[in-house]
């Protein structure tokens, strides 16, 4: 396909920024040519920067242990280097729509894992499969930003993803009420067992904004574009408790759902097995062959079994069955650092790629 994008990872130091560097090390598409953080890690060589700080179970790769980390907020000396960058920069909501801006604004696209910009109006927030129609508001986006070639794209929040595929699979028997309890990771929190130890043994019953995020993103992924903005879906009706867990990657979901339109198990299966979509089509290379499938034991989908499923960018879905109060009930299970943060993050800029949105400066 000719030369790589040269791409640039922002707030590459951190837990996401790490997995964006391990995903990217081998990509037939891009290339990561500048490793942006905070003033406090500029100036020193990537492995310097992160030291004894490596939380992936892949060892660093070899190309990257050389790159003098820049700092992020030199934005137009980054911005010269690379096509477009991926954000996972930790900062304040406000820094983080401000400098994400700044990056779109010096013409550069802005693929970005952070949830600042997630209900800004015209900007994206995309699962391929789902809502890939939703890119086409990015030439309202420039226009607003008065740019030729920046914009900026975000993926949603990792807790939707083990049940909203299930329910976009289902649309046609219009899911409208839905009661849903996440078991999130530690890894979601940018942690691992070493770091937070009180986690062993322990169940925390509060994430914070994870619960609004849960209940109302799903609804912006369901929405249409109307005059130069995405208008959130009125349905499906939202209600949702997060609970952190003693699970270092994957993220469950035990979800409760009612339908204005009869289904029966059978067609409920069918609709999930058979569900993909333009990353599947288009064959982009992050994109799972299978995106959702069902497994019919009893006891599944577990996370140690399961939650690797399709390289961490297939959803499982299990133990679906009809419900005395609601009308099918059922758990979900999807990797939260791939699918969920870094993984679809890259998934997201390879169908901008295709879609001829992201091209080389």
């Amino acid at each position: 396909m000719g030369e790589k994008l040269q791409v640039g990872v922002l707030g590459g130091t951190g837990m996401v920024g790490q997995r964006f560097i391990s995903l990217l090390a081998d990509h037939p598409w891009f290339e990561v040519k500048v490793i942006a953080a905070s003033p406090r890690s500029a100036g020193k060589t990537y492995e310097e920067a992160i030291g004894e700080r490596w939380k992936m179970t892949t060892p660093m790769p070899e190309k990257v242990k050389s790159i003098n980390v820049m700092d992020v907020s030199e934005v137009d000396k980054v911005a010269s280097q690379v096509d477009f960058v991926f954000s996972a920069v930790d900062m304040t909501k406000d820094e983080i729509r401000a400098i994400e801006e700044k990056y779109a604004k010096a013409e550069t696209p802005v693929v970005s894992n952070n949830s600042a910009h997630r209900w800004t109006e015209d900007v994206p927030m995309v699962i391929p499969e789902i809502n890939p129609e939703h890119i086409e508001i990015i030439e309202a986006q420039r226009k607003r930003l008065g740019t030729n070639r920046g914009f900026i794209s975000v993926k949603p929040n990792c807790s939707i993803q083990s049940y909203t595929p299930a329910l976009a699979a289902w649309a046609e028997y219009e899911p409208y009420e839905v009661v849903a309890t996440t078991y999130q990771a530690i890894s979601g929190a940018g942690k691992t067992f070493k770091d937070w130890p009180e986690m062993i043994e322990n169940v925390i019953p509060y994430i914070g904004g994870e619960e609004e995020k849960s209940e109302q993103e799903p609804l912006k992924i369901f929405g249409k574009i109307e005059n130069g903005k995405i208008v959130k879906a009125s349905e499906p009706v939202i209600t949702c408790q997060c609970i952190r867990v003693p699970v270092l990657d994957g993220h469950t979901a035990a979800v409760f759902v009612k339908f204005r339109k009869k289904a029966s198990k059978e067609e409920l299966i069918e609709k999930l097995v058979s569900f993909s979509g333009e990353p599947q089509k288009l064959k982009l290379p992050s994109a799972p062959a299978s995106f959702i499938r069902y497994m019919e034991e009893d006891n599944r989908p577990q996370v140690k079994a399961d939650v690797d499923f399709e390289r961490g960018m297939g959803i499982s879905i299990g133990r679906l069955r009809e419900d005395k109060i609601y009308d099918y009930k059922f758990v979900g299970l999807s990797h939260n650092t791939l699918r969920g943060a870094a993984g679809g993050a890259v998934l997201c800029a390879e169908l901008l790629k295709a879609k001829g949105y992201i091209t080389a400066k």
